[in-house]
């Protein structure tokens, strides 16, 4: 079973992305914060454009919902935003909210999805059946049912051609009968995380604050990888961590680590090496700021790896 969120989809932000398919990820925000359950990760958001369209065109794969500040947003996808530049997205979050006092540090709804893909014209289709024309923000329909089977055969048949775009789908037998147009049992999607759900991730578990200074300015926190994706690290959350800028800097070229017990420590060679580094000494012994979720704490592997290969001790 799977899940098809139809969402209401503003046409500017559709046609503003429909010329940039190659995008590694696109935001489908919300001008509000506002908690969204209605699919998981992996879920379809299926595009539903607003009238006079009123048509699906397109869709894509969730992999996280959260609420993070524009900014963020925009360091995080640039014009995956379905915008040109940050300026305008605050201006247009603004308008939305009919607040003039929007901005860049505003908090926003992002879901972010992936594998999109945009529909030509000449394949784009009407909404299911009982899709109802006074629908704000939009419905979710479950592939168990007809109308959501429907809706998932729809999608997969004109995204033929895009291999990465939607699970393969397979025949079970003895576990289900082949529905009519050829189609089997669904493969769940696990989307693939990009560089900006990391930032969004990271910065989301540590609640806008760095995990060392504390500090909460948003220009000078960074999503920091404990392991550098350059070098065999992934996209957790896990082996990411919330740093000011600085901090980042010189965790990153191997001046700072941290203990097995979560301890900063900062290296005597800042001192010998640059006859300075005391703002960063001060902070040597300070413990670091969890996530109060375990399953978004920094990997012991990833903080490992980091104090043997990467520190200079």
């Amino acid at each position: 079973m799977r899940q098809i969120y139809c969402a209401v989809t503003d046409n500017d932000w559709f046609d503003f992305l429909r010329v940039r398919p190659d995008l590694p990820e696109i935001n489908f925000w919300k001008p509000t914060p506002q908690t969204f359950k209605a699919v998981g990760e992996g879920g379809i958001f299926a595009f539903k454009l607003k009238a006079p369209r009123s048509k699906i065109a397109g869709f894509g794969v969730l992999t996280v919902s959260a609420d993070a500040q524009l900014y963020h947003a925009w360091q995080a996808f640039g014009e995956g935003n379905g915008v040109p530049d940050l300026a305008t997205f605050v201006r247009k979050i603004a308008t939305i909210r009919k607040n003039p006092d929007v901005n860049e540090y505003s908090f926003i709804g992002v879901r972010v999805l992936v594998h999109q893909v945009f529909f030509p014209e000449n394949l784009w289709f009407d909404p299911p059946s009982d899709w109802a024309d006074n629908i704000v923000t939009g419905k979710t329909y479950s592939t168990d049912t007809q109308a959501g089977a429907h809706l998932l055969n729809e999608l997969e048949t004109r995204a033929g051609g895009f291999p990465e775009a939607v699970a393969p789908r397979y025949d079970f037998p003895g576990l289900m009968t082949t529905p009519q147009g050829g189609y089997g049992l669904p493969i769940p999607i696990k989307p693939r995380i990009g560089q900006g759900t990391f930032r969004i991730n990271v910065t989301r578990a540590y609640q806008n604050e760095c995990a060392i200074s504390g500090t909460r300015v948003a220009p000078a926190l960074d999503a920091a990888h404990i392991k550098p994706f350059s070098e065999g690290g992934d996209h957790s959350i896990q082996n990411g961590i919330l740093l000011r800028k600085d901090i980042h800097s010189v965790f990153d070229a191997g001046f700072a680590t941290f203990d097995e017990a979560g301890r900063f420590i900062v290296s005597p060679q800042v001192k010998t090496i640059f006859n300075n580094g005391h703002e960063y000494r001060k902070l040597h012994g300070k413990e670091m700021r969890k996530p109060d979720n375990e399953l978004w704490q920094p990997s012991k592997e990833f903080l490992t790896w980091h104090r043997e290969q990467r520190f200079i001790g």
